[in-house]
């Protein structure tokens, strides 16, 4: 018997057609087979929004070749991803194909290593229609919203502008956050540190407030010097220490929000990034002496689930490296925050086999896919090992009328951080070693150091605290985090700033627009409660249809309304001043957008047609000449730093010119790793980039 196997993609097919050998032929679908028609909306709203699905442009050889191979065969697997998408692709292959639904024909596999393979040939099901019904939901919602929305962006503002119904909720969280940050009011404060000497060993204590036990807050350098001549000739002694003893757990294993947050903060991949380096490890890479295997489980996942099987495998390769002290003994489980039933079904993203080390998998695979593997292996090896255990010691110190506090700790345990410890957005005060401490002690005062401070407004969203926010607040599932940023970053409405996501003028427009018009839109609560709506129709509660219903009666209702009040009217996208003045007339010039980016141009248009590259001045100077460092792009997008006197100064870098100067010469710093360096001539000054 010959056996046809359908996947999504070569890599993947190649791996399967490995394990299963002789009998098998594995062949791909190249991702989506049919689709709405990318020229019409292609819904029938008056008629059950019924989809009218057509053959994707250019696919017309390959669905011929499928549909030969599927005649010759005499069985078919449909093997697409597990997931929503994945039971779209399968639906739409039978279709084509026509095998019936309700057939055994659908096997999917949470890992594609022999044993996944073989577990999932061996329970074939039908396909899931809640499954495929949830994606065919979600993808008629935003043809709805973007076919509509998007012909009213192009009358009312400019045309080629486009609208999402997710995408719009992340633009209005970035907007948003840039709100508060220009609407922050910093409020200065004074900090008083105290260095202390207990015996040879220093350590700092932080004014904390009275001796009698209230906190102190110290708004000005006034106030501040009025403690510091009140503390001039005081003894400071040790009036309470606190001892304890506190345990560690590790984080759990990722999930791809996860993922995605942690590749950010540690290695600097966006989003898009991370996910085409984990379908990689996914879908197979040869490894010597191991064959093609699939190194990780299936990467789009909300559920924090993990086989006993991989649990035992990585104890075992724990105590075996490690020694069993390190070898956590109780069983870990972890809530998933909002996986359904049939998300739950998958394994959070772990290594396919705990014993495959990423020092002996770096022999075979290099770059983001090794990367990424290293940090998967490790987080997960490490949540089944020992609780890290530490001794803490907490001093209260008097001296005169106020008192300060010092906190430490020392590891007597290192458990799980021996492999893995988990990346943090913030800068947080790290606690330090204390000197052995007794209460009664007189310390010995080395400096009193008052600080001037001033609080701080919230952050720009990073891709990783983005992606934290929507997930916190309900917005979109593991599938569409990554295409949520590409978009709102490729349509220019949000661009990355430092690795910063800031808002443009044109999209804190539309989300003006679209706050004035479509509230719903852009309501976070709304959206939140859509994707539970389709979680329903996943898990068999609700009938798509009615959620699509009761979604666009209301958005048509909107956009009729919308059309009336700006009936006539058409929104200006203002232009963004800048401080560089046109040479010809003098005037500020404006940034502008055109076919090929953003650039310089004189608002005094159509009487001065001056242009000029947009190019961005990063503050430090060219070691050469002294003129400014430009941040320029290469042809590819690759960012560069150059000599704003080019030619006539052709010094570039590809290394951030930074704000500090050099301690010999003065010139401008350059970032490369960890290090600083001055690129003067005959400097040679070198320095760690600060903590």
């Amino acid at each position: 018997m010959s056996k046809l196997v359908i996947v999504e993609s070569p890599a993947k097919a190649k791996t399967i057609g490995k394990y299963l050998g002789d009998g098998y032929e594995v062949t791909a679908s190249m991702g989506h087979i049919r689709d709405l028609p990318a020229s019409q909306l292609g819904i029938d709203v008056d008629h059950g929004y019924a989809p009218q699905y057509i053959n994707i442009k250019g696919k017309e050889k390959l669905i011929k070749e499928l549909k030969a191979e599927a005649k010759k065969a005499d069985e078919v697997f449909l093997a697409t991803d597990p997931d929503r998408e994945g039971e779209a692709i399968s639906w739409h292959l039978a279709y084509l194909l026509g095998l019936p639904v309700d057939a055994p024909n659908r096997v999917t596999f949470g890992e594609i290593t022999k044993k996944g393979v073989s577990e999932g040939m061996a329970h074939p099901r039908a396909i899931d229609m809640d499954l495929f019904n949830a994606q065919q939901a979600r993808r008629v919602l935003d043809r709805l919203v973007g076919y509509k929305l998007s012909p009213f962006l192009w009358r009312k503002v400019r045309r080629g502008l486009s609208a999402g119904r997710v995408q719009s909720v992340a633009v209005r969280l970035i907007v948003d956050r840039e709100k508060e940050i220009e609407a922050f009011q910093p409020q200065e404060y004074w900090n008083i540190d105290a260095t202390l000497a207990a015996g040879h060993k220093k350590f700092t204590a932080r004014l904390w407030g009275t001796a009698a036990g209230k906190k102190l807050e110290i708004p000005t350098g006034g106030k501040a010097a009025e403690v510091v001549a009140a503390l001039e000739g005081k003894d400071y002694t040790v009036t309470r220490l606190t001892r304890g003893s506190r345990k560690k757990a590790p984080a759990p294993p990722f999930i791809t929000s996860t993922l995605q947050q942690e590749a950010s903060r540690r290695l600097g991949f966006t989003a898009t990034r991370t996910m085409r380096a984990a379908q990689t490890l996914y879908e197979g890479v040869d490894i010597a002496g191991r064959g093609t295997l699939g190194l990780i489980t299936y990467m789009r996942t909300d559920s924090l689930r993990i086989s006993d099987e991989a649990v035992a495998g990585a104890r075992e390769f724990i105590g075996g490296q490690y020694g069993e002290k390190y070898v956590y003994t109780g069983k870990r489980t972890y809530k998933s925050r909002s996986a359904t039933a049939a998300q739950d079904a998958h394994e959070a993203i772990r290594p396919s086999v705990p014993s495959l080390t990423p020092d002996e998998a770096e022999k075979s695979i290099s770059g983001d896919i090794a990367k990424l593997y290293r940090l998967i292996w490790s987080r997960f090896i490490a949540s089944q090992m020992s609780d890290c255990e530490q001794d803490t010691v907490s001093a209260q110190i008097t001296a005169g009328d106020y008192q300060f506090r010092a906190a430490g700790f020392v590891v007597t345990f290192d458990g799980f951080t021996a492999l893995y410890e988990e990346a943090s957005d913030e800068k947080e005060k790290k606690e330090t070693a204390l000197p052995p401490l007794e209460e009664g002690q007189t310390l010995k005062l080395c400096q009193l150091s008052p600080e001037q401070k001033f609080t701080q407004p919230p952050a720009r969203y990073t891709e990783a605290t983005l992606i934290r926010a929507l997930e916190e607040n309900g917005i979109g599932r593991p599938s569409t985090y990554a295409p949520i940023i590409t978009t709102i970053v490729d349509r220019g409405y949000v661009e990355r700033e430092q690795k910063k996501l800031k808002p443009t003028v044109l999209g804190r427009t539309i989300n003006e627009l679209m706050l004035a018009e479509f509230s719903n839109i852009v309501d976070v609560a709304f959206s939140a409660d859509m994707e539970k709506n389709l979680d329903k129709v996943e898990s068999g509660k609700a009938d798509w249809h009615d959620i699509i219903d009761a979604f666009y009666k209301p958005f048509a209702a909107s956009l009729e309304k919308a059309e009336k009040d700006m009936e006539g009217k058409k929104i200006k996208v203002p232009d963004e001043e800048t401080d560089e003045i046109c040479e010809k007339c003098g005037r500020k010039m404006v940034i502008k957008t055109g076919r090929y980016g953003k650039f310089l141009a004189c608002p005094g248009f159509p009487e001065c047609t001056n242009t000029r590259r947009l190019v961005k001045d990063t503050g430090g100077r060219c070691p050469r000449c002294g003129g400014r460092m430009l941040l320029r792009r290469s042809a590819k997008g690759r960012v560069y730093y150059g000599c704003e006197n080019y030619p006539n100064c052709d010094f570039m870098t590809w290394d951030e010119p930074v704000p500090q100067t050099c301690e010999r010469c003065g010139a401008t710093l350059f970032k490369k790793g960890s290090r600083l360096y001055c690129a003067k001539e005959g400097c040679g000054f070198e320095t760690q980039v600060a903590k």
